[in-house]
C-alpha cells in the first residue's frame, strides 16, 4: 500500500506535523510563520516607501514663497496679496509634510485657505498654474454638483476620490495632496436662520465638508459615485491634505457695506466713510461676512486663511491680453500660425477689446469671448484662402462685434 504524501510548506519546507498551521492554496502551501515573515517583509517595505517619499520634501530645495509667487507673475497678472497668501499656505503645506515622523513635541496644524472674488478674476487659474509647479497631488473640484448625503447627487467624499484618481490610486500620496474647492459660495445656506427642513445642496454639503476640512478617516469610494453598504472603501486620512476654497460670493458686497455702516459712528464718520474704497469692498472681507453671507461658524472656522482677489480694473485687463505665457493674443496667434498664417492686432483694436470687457464686467472670461467673438470669422475663411498674413484692426473688431451682437438679439 503507497504511503499518502505529506503537504509541506513551499517556503521553508517543513510538513504539516511540523507547524501548527498550513494554509493550503491551489498549488502551494505556506505555514503560519512563514505568513507571518511575508507580512512584516510587507509592513517593512510600506515603512520605507513612506520615508522615501516624505524625504523628498527637503526644506532646502523646496520653492520659497517667492518663487511660488514668481511663477504664478509668469501666467496671471495682478493679485499680489492672493498670490502671497497662497504661496505661503503652499509652502507651509510642504514644511508640514517635511516634519511627519520628526521627533519633535511641535505639531504644525494646516491651513486650509478661502479665496474670495468676482467672476473672472482669476481665482481657478492660479489654481490650475500653481498645480504644474506641485511636487504633491492636486486636484481641482466643482462644490456645485455636491448634495447631502442619501440625495441625488455626488456626496462629499467624492472630492477624495478624484485626489485617488491623480495619485494613481497611491493612498499615501493622496493624503499629502492638496485640493482646490472651486465655487465654494454656491453651497452657501439660503436663510440666515436655521430651517426645520433640509438644505440639501447647502448648509448638508458644509456639514459633510467639515470631516474633510478638519482632518479624520474618510471612507472613500474608489471608482466613486454613490455609496452602498456593500461597497469596498479606500480609507484616507485627511489630516495633511490642504483644502484650497474659491469663490465670487456674489452680493456679498452689501454684507460688507453694512457692516461698515455700523462700525462708522461718532465724532470722525465722515473721514472714516472717504476712506472707505466703494469700489473694492472685498478689501475688507472678514469672516463675519462669510457666516452673514450662509457659510455655517464650523467652516469658516476650519479656512483660516481669507483673502480677496481685487477687481481687473482696464491695466490689469489690457495686460492680461498680451503678457502671461498663455495670455489671449498669444493663443490666437499660435492657432493661425498652425496654419501658416501671422495674426497681428493693432494697439487700437486691443483697447477696444478692453473696452468692451469693462462694459460687459465679465473679467478675464469677458476677454475671451470677445476675442473668439472677433477671430471666428477669420478662422472659419482664412484656412482655405490661402493667406499668409492677416491684421486685426478696430474696425474690423468693431464689425464682428456688431455682427455678433446682432445675431445675439436675434436669438
Amino acid at each position: 500500500m503507497a504511503k499518502k504524501q505529506m503537504n509541506k510548506c513551499n517556503f521553508c519546507g517543513r510538513n504539516e506535523l511540523e507547524v501548527k498551521l498550513l494554509i493550503h492554496g491551489m498549488d502551494a502551501c505556506i505555514c503560519d510563520e512563514c505568513a507571518e515573515q511575508a507580512w512584516d517583509i510587507v509592513q517593512s517595505n510600506k515603512i520605507k516607501a513612506t520615508m522615501t517619499a516624505l524625504e523628498d520634501f527637503d526644506i532646502k530645495k523646496l520653492p520659497k514663497p517667492t518663487d511660488i509667487k514668481a511663477y504664478l507673475d509668469q501666467y496671471v497678472i495682478g493679485q499680489d496679496d492672493a498670490k502671497r497668501y497662497l504661496a505661503v499656505a503652499v509652502y507651509n503645506h510642504y514644511k508640514r509634510l517635511s516634519q511627519l515622523g520628526a521627533a519633535d513635541d511641535v505639531e504644525i496644524e494646516k491651513s486650509n485657505i478661502i479665496m474670495v472674488g468676482a467672476t473672472g478674476t482669476g481665482k481657478t487659474l492660479m489654481a490650475r498654474t500653481i498645480a504644474k509647479m506641485l511636487k504633491v497631488p492636486f486636484t481641482i473640484v466643482d462644490a456645485t454638483v455636491f448634495t447631502e448625503a442619501g440625495y441625488v447627487g455626488e456626496d462629499v467624499e467624492s472630492i477624495l476620490t478624484r485626489l485617488l484618481q491623480v495619485a494613481d490610486f497611491d493612498q499615501e500620496a493622496a493624503e499629502r495632496g492638496i485640493v482646490f474647492i472651486d465655487e465654494i459660495d454656491k453651497i452657501a445656506r439660503k436663510a440666515d436662520n436655521p430651517s426645520i427642513t433640509r438644505d440639501v445642496s447647502g448648509e448638508g454639503v458644509q456639514q459633510g465638508l467639515l470631516k474633510l476640512l478638519e482632518g479624520s478617516i474618510v471612507n472613500v469610494p474608489p471608482k466613486g459615485g454613490r455609496k452602498h453598504p456593500d461597497q469596498d472603501y479606500v480609507h484616507l486620512d485627511t489630516r495633511n491634505i490642504l483644502f484650497i476654497c474659491g469663490g465670487a460670493f456674489d452680493g456679498i458686497e452689501r454684507k460688507i457695506a453694512q457692516r461698515l455702516n455700523t462700525h462708522v459712528v461718532g465724532y470722525n464718520a465722515v473721514q472714516n466713510v472717504a476712506r472707505i474704497d466703494r469700489n473694492d469692498l472685498l478689501r475688507y472681507i472678514v469672516p463675519q461676512d462669510l457666516k452673514a453671507f450662509g457659510l455655517i461658524p464650523e467652516i469658516i472656522g476650519r479656512l483660516p486663511m481669507l483673502t480677496h482677489l481685487e477687481p481687473l480694473d482696464r491695466k490689469a485687463l489690457r495686460a492680461i491680453l498680451t503678457e502671461p505665457k498663455n495670455s489671449l493674443i498669444r493663443q490666437q496667434v499660435k492657432l493661425f500660425e498652425m496654419d501658416g498664417i501671422k495674426l497681428t492686432f493693432t494697439d487700437e483694436a486691443l483697447e477696444y477689446i478692453v473696452d468692451k470687457a469693462l462694459e460687459y464686467k465679465l473679467g478675464a472670461r469677458g476677454l475671451r469671448s470677445i476675442v473668439e467673438s472677433i477671430v471666428i470669422g477669420p478662422q472659419f475663411d482664412l484656412p482655405s484662402r490661402g493667406i499668409k498674413e492677416f491684421t486685426i484692426d478696430v474696425d474690423f473688431a468693431r464689425q464682428q462685434m456688431d455682427k455678433a451682437n446682432l445675431q445675439a438679439e436675434a436669438i
